[in-house]
């Protein structure tokens, strides 16, 4: 078990060391922050004085040690465009996220396991073919399109909700909406496709050779055991959905990481784009890791070499 839980642990550290690697070569192909931090028609002398202010006219290799050994300090460094620290922005937008990505996913849990539910066991009928239905879109139309839609009924034609912004709960449906939509159909064909396989199992056949009524083998007997693989699935998205929301927060203009990656990204501001990738990569890394593991507790053949 110590093994396996150190493998682990060094493929997960690997990752991290390779996102951080990408991350910081890949947005400084986006082009020179300063252009956009110094006033039009800036000299070259301005535009070396940002440079030389925010080190970015050392060489790259030099660049990325600094950013290594700050990393390690826990100092994400300081934003080129609001001037503050990247991880005190990240925990002022963090809450935002978490209340989106709470409200999308108790709709994505209370649409898409009782619609997987009913889908397996109407196997073959209206409800399975409504939901297979259901799936199918939720998985092909994308979110910003959701979001525009929906903003386009109930803001412009209806009048009911607010187009945009962070307020009362009126502001979360249409985003925490758009935001549920895939993983609810994500939930839908999981729940539907391990239904179906605990209702094939054998213990699931002598219950009803029992004369246990249907209700009951499939509430207390088939339910408990599907909803493993879905809560597992559920917990990773979670994260995911706090991580990368950035087409919903900027569409709704929800202040929250996503949308914060959205903005570093278009002021070039480096240190916001790395500091939410890399928080945002080491959640998703560490919840898998924790799952790896409580797998490895619970089916001790997965952590047995082969």
């Amino acid at each position: 078990m110590k093994q396996f839980v150190a493998r682990r642990l060094g493929y997960s550290l690997l990752s991290l060391l390779l996102l951080s690697l990408t991350i910081f070569f890949f947005v400084r192909v986006t082009g020179d922050p300063a252009a956009l931090l110094v006033e039009p028609g800036a000299s070259e002398a301005d535009i070396a004085a940002i440079h030389q202010q925010f080190g970015l006219d050392r060489p790259l290799w030099v660049q990325y040690g600094l950013f290594m050994v700050n990393l390690f300090r826990g100092d994400f460094g300081q934003s080129f465009y609001y001037q503050t620290p990247v991880f005190n922005l990240y925990l002022d937008r963090l809450p935002n996220s978490l209340l989106l990505a709470a409200v999308a996913m108790a709709f994505s849990l209370l649409v898409g396991i009782p619609t997987g539910i009913l889908a397996a066991v109407r196997v073959g009928r209206f409800w399975d073919s409504a939901g297979k239905i259901f799936a199918l879109l939720g998985l092909s139309l994308p979110s910003f399109f959701v979001g525009l839609v929906l903003i386009l009924v109930f803001s412009v034609y209806l009048g009911w909700l607010p187009s945009s912004g962070f307020g009362g709960v009126w502001h979360i449906l249409m985003p925490a909406f758009a935001l549920g939509w895939y993983f609810a159909a994500s939930h839908m064909r999981l729940t539907r496709s391990s239904m179906l396989e605990v209702l094939g199992s054998e213990y699931i056949k002598l219950a009803r050779l029992k004369g246990l009524p249907q209700s009951l083998v499939i509430a207390k007997h088939a339910f408990k055991n599907a909803l493993i693989p879905v809560l597992t699935l559920a917990g990773i998205n979670l994260v995911l959905m706090i991580n990368v929301a950035v087409v919903v927060e900027t569409v709704f203009a929800w202040p929250g990481i996503g949308r914060l990656l959205y903005e570093g990204i278009s002021f070039r501001d480096f240190p916001v784009v790395q500091g939410v990738v890399i928080m945002g990569g080491t959640m998703i890394v560490v919840v898998n890791l924790l799952v790896d593991i409580a797998y490895a507790v619970i089916d001790p053949r997965i952590r047995v070499e082969t």
